[in-house]
């Protein structure tokens, strides 16, 4: 770890939080003065006891000084009490707006930032290291401004008694004060380590839950159990190696406060008896050292918290500050149609895309242009590019500057709101919300009515198996649509898409998982649908694709056959050939 991310911490980031909640802070940090302010009188008080005690003992004196100090307690409780209830929410609230930030800055993220990480590394940032920053947020900024407040207001009175004795009893906390310093590196050092491996072990549980059908039908049960044990050892070896850490550091911190007290007895014991300090100066000076106690001993445990919540705070503004690899420009604008013309023009100016880090182009010199209302068919092998170049007109993938157009206006100036909104897309990996099949098909569109929704399921071909769960529309999917066949999930994610009515209409493979018969019907609906919309229908079965206006064949990035269905046959190319060893395939399967 550099020095200067030593120097610069992360915490300083959580400033602009607590500043949205000025007045509470304020209101609690009196709380905090108020509440040390009347802890210091009872060593005042006890102080006139003793004092009073040695030249008389009056019962009703005594009574009085009783009644004193609980009615100090008393008070003390109450500004304590206020104090929590504000700072501790203040932190819940703070804890609800950087959240709220954290899962916005992941949305923002680029499909390829995303798939960098593991969605159990992220959960993990958006849960478990946001539990150790609002610690900070809450009792590390309490007890902190409780040590400081303390400290101060202490060592003014400790100094007005005898200079002398305070002088000795500071020696002590500035080894306590060095500790502290060589410690805190060390925790904030594990700590990140740990946070590091709880994220592979996060990722471990993600991965096994979502491909739980996967494990079990290649009985890898105690082999993932195995993995997994391994990776809950060094968690727990970890942890283990900062409690070892901790253990040292709060009996060191004990042991130098416990020196301090030896010498104040003997020192302070020798003023008395020389008659240089009364004895209730003395218990009154000690009973302020030991409210000066507990704030060395909270510097330790504020300090655990400020380190995890340093380490935590630099894991999370690393994904927080990573700048979105796709965004709007500053003059971002959707085009102004002229009056009459249609919108969806689609144009391709010798596009050529490389993903990061790959040594070949995915896409290659692709010159293409889909009139508005019109249908593009694209067909070709597994790894010809088919859904790179479907992902690059929502800019889930960014195209190059200058080559790709929407009626018009080069994609990269349309603010991407209003870009993803003109078009509605049915991604080759469908995915369903743990919510009812109505949400699902309704996901996109706001106050969808009862009859649009079934209307869509009725375009897809899904409404008669809706009707058969036991809710209907009101059917639980389970997590990713588990419940569903694939079938049954990309004719959800179809009505989806159809429901948002858009200008332009994506299919990406999304009818790989139904049968020839029920891909007919659904075409024949869509036809509906599809018409006077731009319509880009991406798959490798040509049953899916000879009604289009416009047909391409991609191989190896690179348009290599186009045509209307016919013409392409008649070419008698990599079109004909695939769609001679189609017929032959169904021949084989009818027989």
């Amino acid at each position: 770890m550099s020095m200067q991310r030593r120097r610069k911490s992360p915490l300083l980031r959580l400033l602009p939080y607590l500043a949205r909640y000025r007045p509470e802070v304020a209101v609690g940090s009196a709380m905090v003065v108020l509440m040390v302010a009347s802890g210091m009188v009872s060593p005042r008080v006890l102080m006139y006891v003793v004092d009073d005690l040695q030249r008389e003992v009056n019962p009703r004196r005594l009574v009085f000084y009783a009644a004193l100090i609980l009615g100090v307690t008393l008070v003390q409780g109450v500004f304590r009490f206020w104090m929590r209830r504000i700072l501790i929410g203040v932190s819940r609230k703070a804890e609800y707006d950087l959240r709220n930030d954290f899962l916005a800055r992941v949305q923002k993220m680029s499909l390829t930032a995303l798939q960098a990480r593991s969605t159990g590394d992220v959960m993990s940032r958006a849960t478990n290291d946001l539990a150790a920053v609002r610690a900070v947020l809450g009792p590390g900024v309490m007890y902190s401004m409780n040590t400081v407040t303390t400290f101060l207001v202490g060592s003014v009175i400790l100094f007005g008694l005898n200079w002398r004795l305070t002088l000795l009893a500071y020696v002590p906390m500035v080894l306590a004060s060095l500790s502290v310093k060589h410690f805190g590196g060390l925790i904030h050092d594990r700590f990140e380590e740990i946070q590091g491996q709880f994220s592979a072990l996060s990722t471990k549980v993600q991965e096994n839950l979502s491909g739980i059908r996967v494990v079990k039908a290649f009985a890898r049960e105690e082999s993932e159990i195995a993995a997994f044990d391994a990776l809950n050892r060094d968690y727990i070896r970890q942890n283990v190696s900062l409690i070892k850490l901790w253990g040292v550091f709060h009996p060191l911190m004990t042991v130098l406060l416990g020196f301090s007290s030896v010498a104040l007895l003997w020192f302070g014991g020798r003023q008395v008896v020389h008659g240089r300090l009364t004895l209730g100066e003395f218990v009154a000076f000690m009973g302020y050292l030991t409210l000066l106690t507990w704030p060395t001993i909270a510097i330790g445990w504020v300090m655990n918290i400020m380190q995890r919540g340093s380490a935590s705070m630099g894991r999370m503004l690393e994904v927080m500050d990573a700048e979105p690899d796709i965004g709007d420009v500053p003059d971002a604008a959707a085009p102004v149609l002229a009056e009459g013309r249609k919108a969806g023009e689609i144009e391709f100016r010798g596009l050529s895309f490389t993903y990061p880090g790959a040594s070949s182009a995915a896409l290659r010199d692709i010159d293409l242009r889909i009139p508005a209302g019109t249908t593009l068919a694209v067909v070709g092998h597994t790894g010809s590019g088919k859904s790179t170049l479907a992902s690059l007109l929502p800019r889930l993938l960014d195209p190059p500057p200058g080559t790709l157009f929407i009626d018009g206006r080069d994609v990269r100036l349309w603010p991407l709101a209003e870009l993803r909104r003109a078009i509605g897309c049915v991604p080759q990996e469908t995915f369903l919300f743990s919510d009812t099949v109505a949400e699902n098909i309704a996901f996109g569109v706001r106050g969808a009515s009862e009859e649009g929704i079934r209307r869509a399921a009725e375009v897809s071909q899904v409404l008669g198996d809706i009707e058969g769960f036991p809710d209907k529309m009101q059917t639980y999917v389970g997590e990713r649509g588990i419940t569903l066949s694939g079938g049954q999930k990309q004719r959800i994610a179809i009505s989806r898409a159809v429901l948002r009515r858009p200008d332009i209409l994506i299919f990406d493979d999304s009818l790989s998982s139904v049968d020839t018969y029920t891909e007919e019907r659904i075409l024949k609906e869509l036809g509906e649908v599809m018409r006077g919309r731009t319509t880009i229908l991406v798959s490798h079965r040509v049953s899916t694709v000879r009604g289009a206006d416009q047909i391409v064949v991609l191989k190896d990035g690179a348009i290599i056959e186009r045509g209307t269905h016919e013409e392409l046959l008649g070419l008698g190319g990599a079109y004909a050939e695939l769609h001679r060893r189609q017929l032959l395939e169904e021949e084989l399967a009818a027989s």
